[in-house]
């Protein structure tokens, strides 16, 4: 039986500060998660391994997720942060490149003030870098910044990319076009992948049904196929709206009528290819 990967969680030792997008609404992560917290939730849910994801944008913490992997057994993977817009990354990725367990590095494009951010000439030259360390590049963005994605991505055709989180639909809204139009456009290009987490914060996290979040799923399992696709928690931030079991849960409901071996893929043979945790 192939090993259950959650290809996207996060960790943090919490302080308003450092962590100031989690807001005072947020209460219900509103304070420190750790592998130890993880570890349970894995356990309830026969989860074998997982891939840790960047929280904030610094090497610091980079440095901080590649020592929790190094202790702990279950984390096979970090997507790490390093400045790639700046002239001097080369530096910050030969220094965490070695570590076995760092796969790709995300910088949080959905947060930059220019929608055009993906396209700038700095940060490609950073993203140009990646392929010669064996690193992936997780995309994280909003639905409106697909069109700049599909740009972006075309420019590095040999470089593996992650869409996280669906790019965000527009699901609180109900809205699928031209999200969906946009995704299976995006999904013509082989070496982009896709997760199946996120949903449920995009929705509203107090009223969401798996019926409002269904279309979303079946759009890119359509679209991208099981081989690429991947599942992830998105914990703890999926706690605002979805207990860790409940959406292990639908997505299980949402692949049932895959063959076995595809459903495999969705759950850990996808995570495991794009993010090579077993080089």
């Amino acid at each position: 039986m192939a090993e259950k990967i959650d290809a996207h969680h996060h960790f943090w030792n919490y302080n308003p500060v450092e962590y100031s997008w989690i807001s005072h609404d947020m209460e219900a992560i509103r304070r420190s998660f750790l592998p130890a917290d993880l570890n349970a939730e894995m356990e309830r849910s026969g989860i074998d391994g997982v891939v840790s994801v960047q929280a904030r944008q610094t090497v610091e913490e980079t440095g901080w997720l590649l020592q929790l992997a190094d202790q702990h057994e279950f984390i096979r993977g970090v997507v790490g942060w390093v400045p790639l817009p700046d002239p001097r990354v080369q530096t910050v990725l030969d220094r965490f490149a070695p570590n076995k367990h760092l796969k790709a590095v995300r910088h949080v494009i959905q947060d930059e003030p220019d929608d055009s951010y993906i396209l700038r000439g700095d940060f490609n030259a950073g993203i140009g870098l990646l392929r010669q360390y064996g690193l992936a590049y997780d995309v994280l963005i909003f639905e409106r910044h697909l069109p700049q994605a599909i740009e972006f991505i075309d420019r590095h055709p040999n470089q593996i990319f992650i869409i996280d989180h669906l790019a965000k639909p527009r699901v609180r809204d109900g809205v699928i076009s031209p999200w969906r139009e946009r995704m299976r456009e995006l999904a013509r290009r082989a070496h982009v992948y896709c997760k199946i987490s996120g949903l449920v914060t995009e929705a509203d996290p107090l009223r969401w049904t798996e019926e409002a979040v269904r279309p979303y799923i079946d759009t890119v399992l359509e679209a991208f196929g099981p081989q690429r696709v991947m599942f992830g928690s998105d914990w703890p931030v999926c706690l605002l709206a979805s207990k860790y079991g409940q959406w292990l849960q639908i997505v299980s409901r949402a692949i049932a009528d895959l063959s076995p071996d595809e459903q495999s893929r969705v759950m850990g043979g996808t995570a495991a290819e794009a993010y090579r945790l077993n080089a």
